[in-house]
């Protein structure tokens, strides 16, 4: 009988169930920052579970995406307001609006230039931004893309999902040179991306229900046994594996390099896991639209119950 990998779950309320934990990033300090996307705030969680909250000057910008910037500091898209916003580790919040109006800023991710780079996914535009704020803009070749979730690859470019336009899965370099490549699963809805230990970029399809890798030799996609289960997010574990969370279902997954995929239920099944990434004490943290953060400790091989 194959061995499932064994896993520890524990989680930690943060916020109150209409606040909304959507995405979460290790920040320098060796906490976890959270964006609330519904309750305007930004959350600094240590790994034993002590939360602070940072109110944002508006409570409906939509705090979306966040990740560390080169210059020591967290910075987070606000969808709704429009803007890519900072939070120092000593809570100090500025933010940059943006050149184009209505833009729906959304993934963000650090560059291997210094810069953060984003996606506009309103306007079918990639963004960059500055430590100090100066903002670019470049456009993709395709019109109602939705461009979403956006990550450094191990080639020295950006990697990005465009969700819609018949799914597809966008390059950039840091001078602005666009790609697209095409999923084989039409309409696949991709959302989520990170890179893998095996120099590839492994991607979730929230529609089609399946794991995608793209690398020089091409794009390979996984059905999960669960189709249904809206795969959301997506990131590198401390095992040589990719850990997603399944939205639709209440679980983590994990797809071995090889595509051998396993599935771990969260205590509540409602709780919608969005947000996931690998946290300063070596486990997996998965932010729960519910109003909470599951921490996910993985150990050894051990027999399926």
């Amino acid at each position: 009988m194959p061995q499932q990998t064994e896993v520890t779950i524990q989680e930690f309320t943060i916020a109150g169930p209409d606040a909304g934990p959507y995405a979460l990033a290790p920040g320098p300090d060796g906490a976890l920052w959270c964006t609330l996307v519904h309750g305007g705030g930004i959350a600094r969680v240590t790994t034993d579970g002590k939360v602070t909250t940072y109110d944002l000057d508006s409570a409906s910008g939509g705090p979306t995406m966040i990740t560390a910037g080169a210059d020591g500091a967290l910075w987070f898209t606000e969808y709704k307001a429009h803007r890519i916003g900072r939070i120092g580790t000593d809570g100090r919040i500025s933010s940059f609006a943006l050149p184009t109006e209505n833009a729906g800023p959304l993934g963000i991710a650090a560059g291997p230039d210094g810069a953060l780079w984003f996606t506009e996914s309103a306007v079918d535009r990639i963004g960059r931004i500055t430590t100090d704020g100066e903002i670019s803009e470049y456009a993709l070749p395709t019109a109602g893309g939705f461009p979403s979730v956006i990550a450094a690859g191990p080639d020295g470019a950006l990697w990005f999902t465009v969700n819609q336009a018949g799914g597809r899965i966008g390059r950039i370099t840091v001078d602005g040179d666009v790609s697209l490549h095409q999923l084989p699963t039409p309409e696949a809805g991709p959302v989520g991306i990170a890179p893998g230990p095996d120099g590839a970029l492994w991607f979730v399809e929230i529609a089609a229900g399946q794991i995608g890798r793209i690398s020089t030799g091409g794009i390979d996609e996984f059905p999960l046994p669960d189709r249904q289960s809206r795969p959301h997010a997506i990131a590198a574990g401390p095992d040589g594996a990719l850990w997603f969370t399944e939205w639709g279902a209440g679980r983590v997954g994990r797809i071995t390099t090889d595509g051998r995929i396993d599935g771990y239920d969260l205590p509540d099944r409602a709780s919608e896991p969005h947000g996931i990434a690998l946290g300063p004490d070596g486990a997996l943290w998965v932010a729960l639209e519910t109003g909470s953060l599951a921490r996910i400790g993985v150990g050894g091989p051990a027999q399926p119950r």
